[in-house]
């Protein structure tokens, strides 16, 4: 067992905090408001969907220190340990004026009601540190995850593109800070187990992967919490009690990507933020689909992991990962085993994972030349919604045209992320034409019976699964595109 430190420390914009009494569901935005009286950070929605709470945290990867814009109002306290908080309020510019994002934002009127605007800032600061001239796009990327109630994207935008025009990352404090900042952190990180409170209240921070694999072991009652992105809602929505907690957002045994010339692997706690280059790299028909996973502070946020393992039936990468033949690596103290992601969901809100047990990374073989792959989710808004659907295909055509393999996989259509093992199995050494895609569409009800939500109805969940697949036969022959312009 590692040695045991009794108290969370991190950095607050420029002071040190020690806190020994911290309750396993408290919010960084209910203690910054409440305990610290900085109020820059609004609570608007409570559910990371509108950004108005967003803060740059800080973390050592390597030798450097990274801030990820992220939404306060449901990062859990427990998670801060060994960071650095940076709130609107750290903001200034050189010789007592304003911030350039703050002056950009002034000059290009990118402020109404102004309650939505502290998160705006924050957003823009934290893309402005790592790309001083961002394009149009992804300025808009960086602001999916913030809500401007008086609709003022367009003035907010171009402050966006103004913001190096009044100063550059260089000449920032948070830049120039960044080494004291990382030496301070790195003192704070002295290799020590975190433990606060009792039972219920009882807050774990393990100071290793093994360290962590050992507690849970012993302590299969303990919640997980890594990105806190489905747990933050359990709290802030249905106020449930969520402790004891055991936070592993910041082991970086973790955060690892392996890669080889046949599949990538994703440790557990990569966050959607930190796979983008390398699923941008060799899953490129996932880049859409990324790009809609909630908004970038959720993103920088929740992880890879947490995605699977909490089994949600509308979580976004089982299907693709699914339709690709992951494998999961589930670990329980020294003891680990391989399953088919397929075989992980066994029922709603039941998975194959023992009493102690984890998942501790998933591997994604590379799609074999020649094989087509798509994913496409369905909902309501096209940026930072849940899915009504989410459908994942694959398959391969031989020379003679003929379907020598089909993997889809849906997630939205059943209790659990699915395969449509009937259409598949239809599709299988018939020839791949619409003809064919038609005649199989009705073996879309054999696999499943989706039910009706406020999201979707039942019919209309079976009815776009059948044009999805459609879909997906006419881009493989080359008239997705002519599609796409004919119905914008």
């Amino acid at each position: 067992m590692a040695e045991v430190a009794n108290a969370i420390k991190f950095l607050l914009n420029g002071e040190e905090v020690t806190l020994t009494d911290v309750a396993p569901d408290q919010t960084l935005l209910d203690w910054l408001r409440l305990e610290r009286r900085l109020r820059g950070s609004k609570e608007g929605c409570a559910e990371g969907d509108c950004g108005a709470c967003t803060v740059l945290v800080g973390r050592l990867m390597g030798d450097e220190i990274v801030y990820d814009s992220v939404t306060a109002c449901i990062r859990f306290m427990g998670s801060l340990h060994g960071t650095h908080v940076v709130t609107i309020e750290h903001l200034r510019g050189e010789n007592g004026h304003l911030h350039p994002v703050q002056q950009a934002m002034v000059d290009f009127h990118g402020s109404q009601c102004g309650f939505c605007t502290p998160g705006f800032v924050m957003s823009l600061y934290g893309l402005w540190m790592r790309d001083p001239h961002p394009s149009r796009n992804a300025i808009e990327k960086a602001l999916q995850g913030n809500l401007c109630r008086c609709t003022g994207y367009a003035p907010i935008i171009r402050a966006g593109q103004a913001i190096s025009s009044y100063g550059q990352p260089e000449g920032d404090p948070l830049w120039a800070e960044r080494i004291a900042v990382r030496d301070r952190i790195r003192a704070i990180d002295d290799g020590r187990r975190v433990e606060l409170g009792e039972g219920d209240n009882r807050i774990v921070i393990p100071a290793s992967l093994d360290d962590f694999a050992a507690f849970y072991a012993e302590n299969p009652e303990a919640r997980i919490v890594a990105g806190s992105t489905d747990v933050g809602l359990w709290v802030t929505k249905f106020m449930r009690r969520i402790g004891p907690v055991v936070f592993i957002g910041h082991l970086p045994e973790l955060k690892r990507i392996a890669e080889n010339d046949s599949e990538v692997r994703f440790y557990a706690g990569v966050s959607y933020s930190e796979a983008l280059p390398v699923i941008a790299a060799n899953f490129p028909q996932l880049n859409e689909l990324w790009s809609r996973i909630a908004g970038e502070q959720v993103r920088n946020m929740g992880t890879i992991g947490g995605n699977i393992a909490n089994g949600s039936p509308i979580g976004d990468t089982p299907p693709p990962f699914i339709a690709l033949g992951a494998r999961l690596h589930l670990r329980r103290g020294e003891h680990r085993r391989e399953i088919k992601l397929e075989d992980y969901f066994l029922a709603y809100g039941k998975q194959d994972r023992q009493p102690g047990e984890f998942v501790e990374s998933v591997t994604l073989p590379l799609l074999p030349a020649g094989e087509k792959f798509a994913t496409y989710k369905i909902s309501k808004r096209r940026d930072e919604d849940i899915s009504a659907l989410c459908g994942a295909f694959r398959v391969f055509v031989n020379d003679a045209g003929t379907v020598g393999m089909a993997r889809i996989a849906f997630g939205g259509m059943a209790a659990t992320p699915k395969r449509a093992k009937a259409v598949e199995a239809a599709l299988v050494g018939r020839p791949w034409t619409l003809e064919t895609v038609e005649a199989v569409l009705p073996a879309f009800a054999t696999d499943y019976q989706p039910i009706g939500d406020m999201r979707a109805s039942a019919e209309y969940r079976l009815l776009a699964a059948q044009n999805l697949l459609k879909r997906f036969y006419l881009e493989t022959i080359g008239q997705g595109e002519r599609l796409k312009r004919e119905v914008a």
